[in-house]
């Protein structure tokens, strides 16, 4: 079972099954869970980024792995040699149409004793970013991590958040793999893969249709007449709620 625990500043160690190849992994709060998605709050965080341009996310992943592993396995100022930690996250543009390469950023979490200093690395290719706090919306699956796999979650997973009027950053989401197998581990199956969209303002936990039915079954007959005529009267005048 997947332990949910609260994230602090760093990242802790943990039995999360969530991360079973690494010691390491990030931690979150669940703030709640639907039938199609979940909302997860993340603390600050510091990670080693690297960027690919390419045609298919999985080829620009293969690239961009390579020169983060290099990084945890000595190729920084101090030569320090790291463990992996986990999960492995591409930033992945929203907008990008198939005759054109796209921009992919993969990103590996510092371990907890580098989160406040890490060693510089020796490539001019690989930058730090800080990741602020935030909530996101998480539609998990299983088996590979393809582009075909990727974009059909994606899919499934705004669909939903348009359905229940969710506010999210529409110019890119992420894709999570648990994996940290240094032979490309996007394209090897994996245990527990993700999709994320970053939550703007509040997340929605409900569908806002749950909540009118809700309340309608508190009302009596005589006002939920009342409020169906108030209903078809606000479509009429195409006014929606």
């Amino acid at each position: 079972m997947c332990l949910l625990l609260l994230l602090t500043l760093t990242l802790e160690h943990t039995n999360n099954s969530f991360c079973t190849e690494s010691k390491e992994c990030l931690q979150y709060e669940l703030v709640c869970k639907t039938d199609e998605y979940e909302v997860r709050h993340y603390s600050p965080t510091r990670w080693v980024s690297t960027d690919a341009e390419a045609y298919f996310m999985g080829v620009g992943a293969a690239m961009a792995f390579r020169r983060l592993f290099q990084y945890i396995t000595g190729a920084n100022d101090r030569g320090i040699q790291m463990e992996m930690t986990a999960p492995v996250l591409v930033k992945i543009p929203e907008e990008t149409k198939m005759w054109e390469p796209a921009i992919y950023t993969l990103n590996f979490p510092l371990p907890a004793a580098y989160q406040d200093k890490a060693p510089a690395p020796t490539s001019d290719k690989l930058y730090f970013t800080d990741m602020p706090e935030m909530d996101v919306y998480v539609r998990s699956y299983g088996g590979w991590m393809l582009s075909v796999t990727s974009r059909l979650h994606t899919h499934l997973l705004t669909k939903e958040l348009q359905r229940v009027r969710a506010s999210y950053n529409h110019s890119f989401h992420y894709g999570i793999t648990s994996r940290t197998s240094y032979l490309l581990p996007l394209l090897f199956p994996c245990v527990h893969n993700e999709v994320w969209y970053v939550a703007d303002g509040e997340p929605v936990c409900t569908d806002p249709r749950d909540v009118n039915t809700l309340v309608s079954s508190h009302l009596s007959p005589t006002s939920r007449v009342l409020q169906q005529l108030l209903f078809m009267a606000l479509k009429r005048f195409r006014i929606y709620v």
